[in-house]
């Protein structure tokens, strides 16, 4: 079918002046329509009518483009569209000789339509027996009007959540199809009318100046990869990480990729509504980056390989990586190791603890009390805890708690522990899982026992003396966890023995001056510094 694409353009416009050839994005607003209509496959012509000698001098820079000069009568505020694409249409007709089958009306103001959507409802309407087709949006809500007698009515029959109401369809003036038949100086719309719904994120009509603002936002969008995995031996801390990353990233589009056989982290990543795409191995990552193409590619998996590097580089904008020891960390575009300090090992690294990604619940959370006297102890090791410090630490609160339970212990395991405790509150130990806040119990403990990784920050966040005990060798290459930051390192937790676990708790405890030293709160005054 003969398909024509008409996109009218005023040169005047009151609430955004000039709008049509302001720049949105880099370039001017009427490029969107235009290059849109130019790579849809199923349009044949493409006119651009407007009464504006710039608008058309732009026009007329694209190949495949006809600028049409609109008769100043039909360029006053009162005349609707139907008379501006019936003119264009008929004046284009005359020219080649030949009527159209189907007119697209495609309004400069939809800078977020995509091609894709926009050659889905072609195929669409093509297909179909109807007149006319509307882009719209469903936006069902609960509404009121005001009927003849001027009384406030419902728009609705009965209070439901907004994703139990019928379909509500909102036009988004980005674009109406019609049959040819149907187009005259007075109307577009046959008998025959269907809707087109548009991804929410491509219906932005702009009007206002709050349109604008919103519409160039949504075009600053990136695609942020996160490459990152979570089981056993590893932990969640990065699963943590990259969630608190994508948090902060609203405004932007974030994707997870997961090995598909490390299921703990999958899982914790889908319980938050994050989107994953499972691999089974690093052909399919490449494949997935060669044909998405993200803007960022955030690898926190630790370690890399040149090769690794330079391989999603091929595909992807920045390359982003934590915590990497590698080869390949050179060739990162930023490597962030906030929990390793000292000399800085490549130009593109980032140490210490200014670049920490802290939580949310603890950049709100008030610190810890200091108390002379330990009376709460919260034991905590992850969230999976591989070598099972938390029930060395049990069994040493039993010991303790035998015949007088002088301390609550309060143990928090992680979704991916597997081993089992036992709750005992007559001996003063509680146990709870997954918790939704971690900073309230960190708030009430005077004292804490822990592993070596990215909960470090956290306690030291939360002025919480801390006994820390390293869950493998990486671990204990993590400077952070020190005396000046609040800690008493033991090293590695499997080499540390009952005895020295309990003489360092118990010198720990009746040393107040040291605790007082050690509860001071680590981020208080540390401005947060981005690499750019």
């Amino acid at each position: 079918m003969s398909t024509v694409a008409v996109i009218p353009a005023r040169g005047g416009s009151k609430g955004i002046p000039r709008k049509n050839m302001r720049l949105m994005g880099g370039k001017p607003l009427i490029a969107y329509a235009i290059e849109n209509a130019l790579r849809c496959d199923y349009i044949d012509e493409v006119i651009v009518s407007s009464d504006s000698e710039e608008i058309l001098s732009f026009a007329a820079t694209y190949e495949g483009v006809t600028p049409l000069n609109r008769d100043s009568a039909l360029a006053q505020d009162a005349v609707t569209l139907d008379p501006v694409i019936y003119d264009a249409v008929v004046r284009r007709e005359q020219e080649l000789g030949h009527e159209f089958e189907i007119v697209v009306t495609l309004q400069p103001t939809s800078p977020l339509l995509t091609v894709e959507t926009l050659s889905k409802a072609l195929e669409e309407f093509a297909a179909s027996d109807l007149d006319t087709m509307v882009s719209s949006v469903n936006a069902p809500h609960l509404s009121w009007t005001k009927d003849d007698t001027g009384k406030t009515v419902p728009n609705y029959k009965e209070r439901l959540n907004r994703q139990l109401l019928p379909p509500d369809y909102h036009e988004t003036g980005a674009f109406v199809i019609a049959r040819r038949g149907i187009v005259t100086k007075d109307t577009r719309f046959g008998d025959r009318v269907g809707v087109y719904e548009v991804p929410e994120v491509e219906s932005t009509d702009i009007d206002t100046k709050q349109d604008w603002i919103v519409c160039e936002s949504l075009l600053a969008r990136k695609k942020i990869a996160f490459r990152v995995d979570g089981y056993g031996q590893l932990g969640l801390g990065h699963i943590y990480r990259a969630l608190t990353l994508a948090y902060e990233l609203i405004e932007h589009e974030v994707v997870f990729i997961c090995d598909s056989s490390h299921r703990e982290g999958i899982d914790k990543l889908r319980s938050a509504f994050m989107p994953v795409v499972e691999i089974a191995s690093d052909e399919e990552l490449f494949a997935w980056a060669d044909e998405n193409k993200p803007d960022v590619f955030v690898n926190d998996c630790l370690d890399t390989t040149e090769e690794y590097v330079k391989r999603i580089k091929r595909s992807a904008g920045r390359f982003v990586t934590f915590e990497d020891l590698g080869s390949g960390a050179r060739y990162a575009d930023a490597v962030i190791n906030a929990i390793y300090e000292g000399e800085v090992p490549h130009h593109n690294t980032y140490t210490g603890k200014r670049y920490v990604a802290l939580r949310d619940e603890f950049l709100i959370a008030h610190p810890s009390e200091y108390h002379g006297d330990v009376k709460k102890i919260l034991v905590m090791f992850g969230g999976t805890d591989p070598l099972n410090l938390s029930k060395r630490v049990y069994d040493f609160a039993c010991k303790t708690n035998a015949n007088d339970p002088a301390y609550a212990f309060d143990f928090l395991l992680g979704p991916g522990y597997k081993g089992e405790l036992e709750m005992d509150l007559a001996h003063g130990i509680s146990i709870s899982r997954n918790v939704a806040r971690v900073s309230d119990h960190m708030r009430d403990a005077d004292l804490a026992f822990s592993s070596q990784g990215r909960t470090t920050y956290e306690l030291a966040s939360m002025g919480v003396p801390t006994i820390v005990l390293a869950q493998n060798e990486r671990e204990t290459l993590h400077t952070f966890a020190q005396m000046d930051n609040g800690f008493i390192n033991l090293g590695l937790g499997n080499r540390v023995s009952d005895e020295d676990l309990a003489s360092t708790f118990n010198w720990l405890v009746g040393a107040k001056s040291v605790r007082r030293e050690m509860h001071n709160p680590v981020f208080d005054s540390l401005a947060p510094t981005v690499p750019t």
